[in-house]
């Protein structure tokens, strides 16, 4: 198992496939373990580096320093395996990491897909008041409620529990994640000029698709993929319209 050390703590990751480098950056709920389903139909085209962030996984965080050291954390990686240039995937929490990540580091960002993911964003007036009360609106739903989108709980329970599960052998929650991340406003990602690609669930309700296409359009020539049927984590609740969707996009901005 590939460990990297990093201060007094360790980072897990793993190496699958061939081709153009594609980091995949989990959610708060997730783990290496959660893109089984990106690495069985990606790794045929892309170098896939499946990461687990500080206090998630394999991963430990002794320094108790959570989001705060996550992206120089990637920065560490991605010397430590000697790429220069790579895609980032993220998720949800991953989405913090791979903005930030993007915005100080443009040049080695070939390509960024935000899935269902605000978490990165300084919000500007017109969508702060929003996102405020999708948080109040979410507040009060059960984990599973607030991942998973309606259709996937009741059509696929088996891996509705699974996907809790998979959280299990995290660390950190969302409630009790250590840190801060900086945050970004939309001109500020778009004066990158990475190709940018967003992904909205159709049912995510901690980050409505109206709100991430809101985001999208103020993010100069960035591209949008809205996934039916898909709460927040629409990588694995839709993975089959997820991998083609956003699989194609990658191919189209970087290679394979």
């Amino acid at each position: 198992m590939p460990y990297l050390p990093r201060q007094d703590s360790v980072l897990y990751y793993e190496v699958h496939g061939h081709g153009a480098p594609v980091v995949l950056l989990h959610g708060v709920g997730g783990n290496h373990a959660s893109w089984f389903y990106q690495i069985e139909a990606w790794s045929r085209n892309f170098q896939l580096i499946a990461v687990d962030a500080r206090g998630f996984g394999n991963s430990s965080d002794v320094e108790g320093a959570g989001r705060s050291a996550f992206t120089d954390d990637l920065a560490h990686l991605l010397d430590e395996l000697g790429l220069a240039r790579t895609a980032l995937v993220a998720q949800s929490m991953g989405g913090g990491t791979a903005a930030d990540f993007a915005c100080r580091h443009p040049s080695r960002v070939s390509a960024l897909v935000l899935a269902d993911t605000l978490t990165w964003l300084a919000p500007p007036p017109d969508l702060a008041g929003a996102l405020a009360e999708a948080r109040r609106a979410a507040a009060g739903l059960s984990q599973s409620e607030r991942v998973l989108g309606a259709t996937f709980r009741r059509t696929r329970p088996a891996l509705s529990e699974l996907y809790l599960q998979i959280a299990s052998f995290n660390r950190y929650t969302f409630k009790t994640l250590a840190g801060e991340q900086a945050r970004h406003a939309p001109d500020e990602l778009a004066a990158t000029g990475i190709p940018i690609c967003f992904v909205a669930g159709e049912e995510d309700v901690l980050f409505p698709p109206a709100l991430i296409a809101q985001t999208c359009r103020a993010v100069r020539g960035s591209n949008l993929i809205c996934v039916p049927q898909a709460g927040h984590s629409a990588y694995f609740e839709a993975p089959e319209a997820f991998n083609r969707e956003v699989g194609d996009w990658l191919r189209a901005h970087i290679g394979s």
